[in-house]
């Protein structure tokens, strides 16, 4: 069996960046679509919590939106701040908690996709940051707020893959989650990356653990913040076009809530 290194690829972004950055233009399109559609006006400040290496923040800062992004992760944020000086964009790049922020201003949009939120492993942070969120955005603004449900039934290991290129690197990889542990309320993640350039070769593994929501799980933890209201519920193909029902069929979630 070959042997993967222990690496954290949330302080080392380059990998991770090449990954998720094919899905940012389809992902820009659709917050844009989102405030056409679900908000009350069409406004230019935009909040990402949990912000990573920055690919939204620079897609949205390019299309003239006041950007505020924040991350726990001082090595994503490095990374980010590097993208916008290299493209000649401005944007405020803050070291924050999800759970845990506030601003002066007030926001026309939030975004947190990719299952991003589950990070937070109790029932107490993910009201906090829910409350955060309430509390910075505009009455009428939206917060789009992607992540999968756990089927507690399906024992089954669960395996996506995904191939970057960039520059001559490619990167392969591989995410495994274990069965949802109904009782903890966590799920086991594992990410494999190959990493080739040129001649050289390197597998490095990062394995963290996620909150597990359930449909009656998620409705309970939206009913506890009333500042937000769910008014539609869309996959992962972040298509404008084509809600779906949030009635657990679809596992991939991205919900649309909207401050009251």
């Amino acid at each position: 069996m070959p042997r993967y290194e222990p690496f954290d690829w949330y302080e080392d972004a380059r990998y991770y960046d090449i990954i998720f950055d094919a899905d940012t233009r389809q992902e820009m399109r659709f917050l844009e679509a989102v405030q056409d559609r679900h908000g009350l006006r069409r406004g230019r400040r935009m909040l990402e919590p949990a912000c990573g290496s920055g690919r939204l923040v620079a897609a949205a800062a390019a299309r003239g939106y006041r950007v505020t992004g924040l991350d726990i992760s001082e090595g994503m944020l490095h990374f980010a701040r590097r993208r916008l000086r290299a493209r000649h964009l401005a944007a405020r790049l803050v070291n924050a908690r999800m759970e845990d922020f506030s601003f002066p201003e007030r926001f026309d949009i939030a975004h947190c996709l990719i299952s991003t939120f589950k990070y937070l492993l109790s029932e107490e942070a993910a009201g906090a940051h829910l409350r955060c969120v309430a509390a910075a955005l505009k009455p009428g603004g939206v917060y789009v707020l992607g992540l999968h449900l756990a089927d507690y039934a399906d024992r089954t290991c669960s395996h996506e893959r995904w191939v970057g290129r960039r520059g001559g690197v490619e990167v392969i990889c591989n995410i495994r989650s274990w069965p949802a542990d109904r009782r903890r309320r966590t799920e086991r993640v594992r990410s494999r990356l190959i990493v080739r350039r040129q001649a050289s070769e390197r597998r490095l593994e990062t394995q963290w653990t996620f909150r597990t929501y359930g449909l009656g799980q998620l409705r309970s933890l939206l009913r506890s913040v009333p500042q937000l209201e769910h008014v539609a519920t869309y996959d992962f193909h972040c298509d404008i076009s084509r809600p779906i029902a949030f009635d657990g069929r679809r596992l991939d979630n991205v919900l649309i809530l909207r401050r009251v």
